[in-house]
């Protein structure tokens, strides 16, 4: 029985496709059968449809031209195009909805950089979730997320989108997105995720979107591929691919890194997409003569779907008909296709996924907004609070709130908002409002404003410096607008833009209490930002309910957490900069026994200005002497490192501690130290308690010279703290 008849009884008599008795398997070979050339080339096709449709996107449906279908969003919208779809085509195949629901659909979480910071594997799985009901509520099956490109340069603008520069952190965000996504609810409230950009998109030079740049191919393996194989191992449906290339060759022509390391050794079987137009994109680079050219590439490199060009669709029936492209390799893309729609639920029954009573309550529920806020408040880094004027005592009766973010709602949201809305954001100033009415009266002044990068506003100073002259104590509300950063938002400075550090330093000099909030995607350069406040916290774009979230930390309400997932450079000529560079014959740190010949600068210090895991509480701890159950590790066996943290601080606080390796002895030169474990360690005021780490022989291999995982005998180091940066050190050796 053809599809169209199939569906088409089905829709009649009530009854799902499965009334059938087909497998899945063979629900799909039955489709594929009754699939003309042009019908299998359609499915592979991924058209935009944002708004009202035109007759002619119309048509291409009716045609059984369009397999998926991004940007049209909403239950109504989205069935009425899926009923053309099966009821006005030949093959009555149903649409897959796709959208870039990356930080949440409706209610905003923090930017994925932001989520990272909270270092909480479960958080940042129910932001997943809540991300994935409320877009399936909404009518799309699948998101391109998480990214998980590895970035050591805050001036790329993509780095607010992954989880910052360690590839081991980085893999277990991973996994937690994609489980979170894929796995956390019933059918209906869980989306297919697709893992991107494949691979070392991150690695782009000087920070600039979409640039190419050679990486070695051990790079390549123990930076950026991690990340990857702790998606697929979780099950990600998809993957996208790079809009650059490795060793020279785009990654969308690539077949080296798409069939051996991807198909093959990562042993990804599900479906592979083109990031948007990089099918022309071949031409344009000069990697493809014409169309045909550079369809066949892509082909031969095993991509499945079109995002957007429409190549697939207009020129792959010719060319299997002409013997240049594989039948078999155009099935094998359709089968995957189509083995989404199955997980989709969409093959069986195409309309059950349309729902406007869940659309209603499920998006900016109440219950979304809590789980929104718990990660949000997680996300949020204190660095520093000197004369600990936070929390802001009972006895501050007048807040100022200054600064251009103070009152910003969109800017809150970040790139990537989805269907958020910039006037359902809790600004800042109204987080603060409505959490300290009755205790404390506020007063606002913009400070400065933007004009883009450039100085503007700078007679909005003095007013401020009345107002915050006025008061008992400054809340300076900093940073950058959410176009700033995100895709193609990449920056040659990594200075707040405009006049703020001059806003800062001009309230410093009042001699107030001050504290000051940093709203922005990417790691700025705070040093001086930091000289001129006593408080500062690190709130990224916090997205709906950051308002709230930045008011409760300052009130006291919720103990900061959040530990930088990526490090904060002291100076911009620093980048890149990050915690894990590889042993080098000369040393980091000038001193007097290594001076100019060392790995430093002249002028500005090696170190950072917040190091890697760095994050401070409104408590204290203190680590008492690590110990090792053996000093020496067998093969197939572990040792157990153990140290004791205590509370010494006033209140409840959560610990991040964390532990690192450092490898002595190696066939190729490694890392000084990473990350290899960490726990989460609440406390209360004066409570102790021992933190175990087991420390397994998997955990000591590394990429050999023949670029292959090894582990070799010999002596090794682990380091456990607070940070990448305090830590106590302990050796031990691995015997054969």
């Amino acid at each position: 029985m053809c599809k169209c008849l199939r569906l088409a009884c089905c829709l009649l008599l009530g009854v799902s496709a499965s009334a059938f008795s087909e497998t899945p398997q063979e629900q799909i070979e039955n489709i594929l059968m009754s699939l003309s050339l042009e019908e299998k080339a359609g499915q592979l096709s991924l058209i935009p449809i944002e708004g009202e449709p035109t007759e002619e996107q119309l048509q291409l449906i009716r045609e059984g031209k369009v397999g998926s279908v991004i940007k049209a969003n909403g239950v109504a919208n989205n069935l009425a195009l899926q009923k053309v779809a099966v009821e006005e085509s030949h093959s009555g195949l149903p649409i897959l909805f796709q959208e870039d629901v990356i930080h949440g659909y409706r209610t905003i979480a923090p930017v994925p950089l932001a989520e990272a910071a909270s270092w909480d594997l479960q958080a940042i799985r129910n932001s997943a979730a809540v991300a994935a009901r409320e877009a399936r509520a909404a009518g799309i099956q699948l998101t391109y997320a998480p990214m998980v490109d590895v970035s050591r340069d805050p001036r790329w603008g993509r780095i607010l989108e992954g989880a910052g520069e360690d590839p081991y952190l980085a893999s277990l965000i991973a996994e937690a997105r994609v489980r979170g996504l894929q796995e956390s609810g019933e059918q209906h409230e869980n989306i297919l995720a697709t893992v991107k950009h494949f691979a070392g998109y991150g690695a782009s030079l000087a920070g600039r979107d979409y640039n190419i740049r050679d990486l070695s191919e051990r790079e390549l393996r123990e930076i950026h591929l991690p990340p990857f194989k702790a998606a697929i191992d979780a099950g990600v449906s998809s993957v996208m691919g790079a809009y650059t290339a490795y060793d020279g060759v785009p990654a969308t022509a690539n077949t080296w890194l798409m069939q051996n390391v991807l198909r093959g050794e990562l042993a990804f079987d599900g479906l592979l997409m083109t990031d948007w137009e990089t099918i022309p994109n071949l031409i344009k680079i000069g990697v493809a003569a014409d169309k045909d050219d550079a369809v066949q590439q892509a082909m031969a490199a095993s991509f499945d779907m079109d995002m957007t060009s429409q190549h697939y669709v207009q020129r792959l029936p010719e060319l299997v008909k002409a013997g240049l492209v594989s039948e078999k390799s155009l099935d094998d893309a359709v089968r995957r296709v189509l083995r989404l729609k199955q997980q989709a639920g969409l093959l069986d029954k195409p309309y059950a996924a349309f729902n406007a009573e869940r659309e209603q309550s499920e998006l900016l529920s109440e219950r979304n907004w809590q789980e929104t806020k718990d990660i949000t408040l997680k996300s949020m880094v204190l660095l520093q609070n000197d004369n600990k004027v936070l929390p802001i005592d009972s006895s501050v009766k007048k807040i100022a709130v200054i600064g251009p973010m103070a009152k910003a709602q969109k800017d809150l949201l970040g790139w990537w908002a989805a269907k958020g809305q910039p006037d359902e954001v809790v600004s800042i100033y109204q987080g603060l409002a409505k959490r300290f009415k009755g205790q404390a009266e506020l007063s606002y002044a913009e400070g400065v404003r933007f004009d883009g990068f450039n100085d503007a506003g700078v007679e909005l100073i003095e007013p401020a410096l009345a107002v915050a002259e006025a008061a008992d104590m400054i809340v300076a509300v900093v940073g950058e607008q959410e176009w700033m950063s995100g895709e193609g938002g990449g920056t040659a400075s990594l200075t707040l833009p405009g006049l703020q550090e001059e806003l800062l330093a001009a309230l410093k000099e009042l001699g107030k209490p001050m504290v000051t909030v940093v709203v922005t995607g990417r790691p700025y350069v705070l040093t001086h930002v930091a000289k001129n406040t006593d408080a500062l916290l690190q709130a990224w774009m916090p997205g709906s309910t950051g308002g709230e979230a930045v008011a409760e930390i300052l009130a006291g309400d919720f103990n900061p957490v959040g530990r930088l997932p990526i490090t904060f450079p002291y100076h911009q000529g620093q980048v890149p900069i990050f915690y894990n560079y590889k042993a080098t014959s000369h040393s980091f740190n000038a001193g007097a026994d290594d001076n100019r010949y060392s790995t430093t600068y002249r002028d500005v210090p090696t170190t950072p200005l917040y190091a890697f895991g760095f994050g401070l509480s409104y408590s204290e701890f203190t680590y008492g002497k690590p110990s090792l159950s053996a000093s020496t590790m067998k093969r197939d066996s572990s040792l157990t490192l153990k140290v004791k943290v205590k509370n010494t601080g006033g209140a409840e606080a959560r610990e991040t501690v964390q532990l690192y390796l450092r490898d002595k002895v190696a066939e190729v030169t490694r890392p000084f130290k990473e990350l290899i474990d960490f726990s989460l360690l609440t406390l209360k005021s004066g409570e102790s308690q021992w933190v175990e780490f087991e420390v397994s022989e998997a955990k000591l291999a590394y990429i050999g010279r023949d670029l292959k995982p090894r582990i070799d005998a010999g002596k090794f180091t682990l380091l456990v703290g607070p940070n990448s940066q305090d830590l106590q050190e302990l050796d031990f050796a691995l015997e054969d």
